[in-house]
């Protein structure tokens, strides 16, 4: 088969004035051929609301099991079944694109194109949260050379600068060296951008008015009184919303079946929150009858997180929530060795589905409505397809086949009619735990409910953070745990997610700005490192301009 990129290329992609008038759209600004970006008064709360359904997974695997692929497909099956639908998606960031995970356009017959320009600069947004954040650490360090106004103390910096790329030696450095003109010298640490608080206001605000308000009560420092010194303090705010102003408006493109696709924000779902904006879904749900969204990872990190912290802040929910899983993903969280996988093995099969069964049960403590979309390979076998549709029936859950990499659209029209049947019904939505819970308690809740924990272990700092949180009156704000994506633990190694462990929380951070709590586990970075072969080594350009190596 053709790879990605090929298959992009012999794409006949529509001009995206047809794609906004097929929508209605008729206020956006074009930025070239095949992308636009949508006005803000197409984000407006509205009571048309479509139906929104949540595309998300089991525990990810090195190979990559298609969760986007099959948002991408879904929304084109709704199409061909006659419903007005819209991929809604996360933008990809440059550190997986160049690193180990590669882009996040989707693959095969169900990608959103131009591929290539999505995966690298697209609209730029990227780069405009990054000059924001880093503007922000610049007015800090200014502010304190100046006289230091409001008594910040260096040594409570909390505000990180950051890259929108994969580099391990900027985790930790020290800056203000050399002159005195230089400013103070002290520690300093950089972020990856989709880490970033920035990155989180920017996908939970509402509108310009809502993001300008989260800018200006960020917290960037405290005082030597233990007060926190916010960007509206250092008089940031302003100059934040003027550099974020136009990527705040969400961007328009196409499927590979000329499917409208609504991309916008990025933030990672191990170590932030995992969503697109709030912008671009409400956005999709205004202009359509369906709208397929995604959440990051496996829906232990990415879909809690919609639910308790998306959905929450923005209240909205969904009709009906999809679980991507592959018949390889469940061998694997098995431990069945990998030069094998592709062998048909019906035992390691059935040990691996309770990693799909553990999902399945969370996602039912959000609502009643959801099902499994089986993303189909070739060395799948029939009898493999029939375990898992028959293990899944006996939990009350349908589960189908799916073909989206290899027959785009075409592939998932059962899939697209079940959830039609679903998102008719009422999916009886709710919250996993209430605001008026205490900090420690909502962590212990997500820790023994959805990781399936025996309990939590809190180091010594996190406890005194958590304290101060709740003196500072942020005790009802939810919480955003960064875990590895790779098991229900917070041990990447335990692939099973078996035996009697504890989560182990070592830090927590107030994100006043975005509205909710950041607890980190074990061995969480925010700054990612590049592996030993980075997909950078397979990407060049050739004397015509073609990319290649870009997946």
């Amino acid at each position: 088969m053709k790879t990605d990129i090929e298959i992009s290329r012999e794409a006949e992609l529509l001009d995206i004035d047809e794609i906004a008038n097929d929508l209605g759209i008729k206020s956006y600004d074009k930025m070239g051929k095949y992308k636009a970006k949508i006005d803000l008064e197409y984000a407006k709360e509205s009571v048309n609301k479509g139906k929104l359904i949540l595309v998300t997974a089991t525990n990810p695997t090195p190979f990559g099991e298609g969760k986007t692929t099959m948002n991408v497909g879904l929304s084109m099956a709704l199409n061909k079944i006659g419903k007005k639908a819209v991929s809604v998606l996360r933008e990809p960031s440059l550190g997986p694109s160049f690193g180990i995970k590669g882009g996040a356009t989707g693959g095969g017959y169900a990608q959103v194109l131009p591929m290539d320009e999505i995966n690298l600069h697209f609209t730029g947004d990227f780069h405009a949260i990054t000059s924001a954040v880093n503007l922000v650490a610049a007015m800090i360090d200014n502010h304190i050379y100046h006289g230091n106004e409001k008594n910040i103390d260096p040594k409570r910096v909390v505000w990180n600068r950051c890259v929108d790329l994969n580099d391990r030696a900027l985790r930790e450095v020290v800056i203000g060296m050399g002159k005195r003109t230089n400013g103070f010298v002290r520690e300093d640490n950089f972020d990856i951008t989709v880490a970033t608080e920035m990155m989180a206001v920017f996908c939970l605000a509402n509108d310009l008015d809502d993001f300008k308000s989260k800018v200006a009560k960020m917290i960037v420092a405290y005082d030597y009184n233990e007060n926190p010194v916010t960007v509206d303090d250092i008089r940031a705010t302003g100059s934040v919303v003027v550099l974020m102003k136009d990527a705040l408006k969400a961007n328009l493109v196409q499927t590979i079946e000329n499917t409208p696709a609504i991309i916008h924000g990025g933030p990672f779902a191990n170590i932030a929150h995992g969503c697109n904006s709030i912008i671009a879904t409400r956005t999709g749900l205004n202009l359509c009858d369906y709208v397929v969204t995604e959440a990051g990872f496996g829906a232990d990190l990415g879909a809690e997180k919609f639910n308790d912290i998306k959905c929450r802040l923005s209240g909205l929910s969904p009709d009906a929530t999809v679980i991507v899983t592959t018949i390889r993903a469940l061998k694997y969280h098995a431990g069945m060795p990998m030069d094998i996988i592709e062998e048909a093995n019906l035992d390691f099969l059935q040990a691996g589905f309770e990693n799909l069964k553990t999902h399945i049960e969370n996602m039912k403590k959000f609502g009643d409505n959801v099902l499994v979309a089986i993303n189909k390979f070739p060395a799948d076998t029939d009898e493999e397809i029939a375990l898992i549709k028959n293990l899944t029936d006996e939990l009350g859950v349908k589960a189908i086949e799916t073909n989206v990499f290899t027959d785009g659209g075409d592939g998932a029209i059962e899939l697209a009619e079940e959830v039609v049947r679903l998102a008719e019904r009422d999916n009886s939505f709710h919250y996993l735990y209430e605001d008026d819970t205490t900090i420690i308690e909502k962590i212990e809740t997500i820790a023994t409910e959805i990781y399936r924990a025996e309990g939590v272990v809190f180091s010594k700092e996190a406890i005194k953070e958590i304290e101060r949180i709740e003196n500072l009156g942020y005790g009802s704000l939810p919480v955003c745990i960064a875990k590895t994506q790779y098991s229900l633990s917070d041990d990447p190694s335990n692939l099973k997610g078996e035996g009697d462990y504890n989560i182990t929380i070592n830090s927590v951070k107030l994100n006043a700005g975005a509205g909710f709590i950041v607890v980190l586990t074990q061995n969480i970075l925010t700054m990612p490192g590049l592996p030993k072969q980075p997909m950078a080594y397979e990407i060049d350009i050739d004397e015509d301009g073609n990319i290649f190596g870009l997946s």
